[in-house]
């Protein structure tokens, strides 16, 4: 074979797979919006029954990560979270702007952070087996509201127990409840997403 006949085949090797990946990262980058665009969605839509409303926004979160794993899908939530630090109304209540941050639900927004790495490393290395997802995620849960408990008790110049009533007892039967869910249906849309070639 050609030296010129080698040269064209090893650039129509690299033209192909720099098409290949632009093609995933083109793929990728659509669904890490397709995701935060769901949460968009999902996250104002809120219950208010205190300082702290039930929302959707966890349960958003726990698709993003088992439909995206852990760093694309909460890439996804703080994408969410800077549209929504810019004004666009998407936090719960069709809410929006810094003011939301540095209010008393703020350390909440902010725990969904590290809930999203605790839970999604649990996702991502156990494949969507029920009891470690569930375990995952309940710690991320705990974590975030540890943050968002010590947030509302200096905001809200509450002791520790009121917050706790406040902002983190009332909602852990409804968190559960979407734990399950995301355990249940996560592996299932993920599964039919691979099937379809649409995998991140």
């Amino acid at each position: 074979m050609s030296k010129a006949k080698e040269v064209n085949m090893t650039n129509e090797t690299t033209e192909v797979n720099t098409s290949g990946k632009q093609k995933i990262a083109t793929k990728t980058l659509a669904l890490i919006a397709v995701m935060t665009a769901v949460t968009c969605v999902l996250a104002p839509l809120s219950i208010p029954i205190g300082p702290v409303p039930i929302s959707l926004t966890n349960l958003a979160v726990y698709f993003a990560l088992y439909i995206l794993g852990m760093k694309k899908g909460t890439l996804s939530y703080i994408v969410y979270l800077a549209i929504g630090l810019v004004g666009v109304p998407v936090f719960s209540g069709f809410t929006g702007g810094p003011a939301k941050l540095i209010g008393p639900t703020g350390g909440y927004l902010i725990g969904f952070i590290p809930m999203a790495v605790i839970a999604g490393i649990l996702i991502d290395k156990f494949h969507g087996k029920f009891v470690q997802s569930m375990i995952g995620m309940v710690v991320g849960i705990i974590v975030c509201y540890a943050l968002g408990t010590v947030w509302l008790a200096y905001q809200a110049q509450m002791d520790f127990m009121a917050a706790l009533w406040a902002g983190v007892i009332p909602f852990i039967p409804g968190d559960l409840i979407k734990m399950v869910l995301a355990a249940f249906f996560g592996p299932q849309i993920r599964k039919a997403l691979k099937m379809a070639g649409l995998e991140a």
